[in-house]
């Protein structure tokens, strides 16, 4: 007798667990098929980090020249870097934010960016020699619809450890690519 109970008390134990871990699988499967994926990977674009400071508070001014003058201030420590980005034909960095303001330099080619905090999803064509500012918190993809390779550098200043890349949904008003 004593033998028949302790099966059953140890079949008892070891369905427990089988079934806890079976439902919280299905919990988690479940929870990955709902859950939409948020990330807008990047094709066919090269990131190289060309360098990254750290930085305290800044409070720069630059003495005026004519109608010309600087003011970057900071109020807490800041990651200044600067990266080279080629782009292949028909490459995207896909949908994404910066914690902190990005100036960008198209340095070969041309290349579209597509502002997708605006409604209406408008894209703007820069070429080479021009510059555009990528504003903090705002999502944007960009794309080399050319049929040759683009290059850009980009100079972004944000937070101190914070992600250089915030990866983001594509925008309903956008177009997939």
């Amino acid at each position: 007798m004593f033998h028949h109970r302790k099966r059953e008390i140890m079949s008892r134990i070891r369905i427990i667990p089988t079934t806890r871990v079976a439902a919280a699988a299905t919990l988690l499967a479940a929870g990955l098929i709902v859950v939409p994926a948020l990330a807008t990977p990047g094709s066919g674009i090269t990131v190289t980090a060309l360098s990254k400071g750290d930085f305290e508070e800044l409070d720069v001014k630059a003495d005026k020249a004519d109608n010309w003058d600087l003011l970057l201030k900071t109020k807490d420590d800041s990651d200044i870097g600067v990266d080279h980005l080629v782009i292949a034909p028909g490459g995207r960095s896909g949908w994404h934010t910066h914690a902190g303001s990005t100036l960008v330099t198209v340095t070969v080619g041309e290349v579209e960016w597509y502002d997708g905090d605006d409604s209406l999803c408008p894209s703007r064509t820069y070429r080479a020699g021009e510059g555009f500012v990528e504003p903090a918190n705002h999502v944007h993809n960009v794309r080399n619809t050319s049929g040759a390779p683009a290059e850009i550098v980009a100079v972004q200043m944000r937070p101190d450890n914070t992600p250089g890349r915030i990866d983001a949904p594509k925008p309903d008003d956008c177009p997939s690519f």
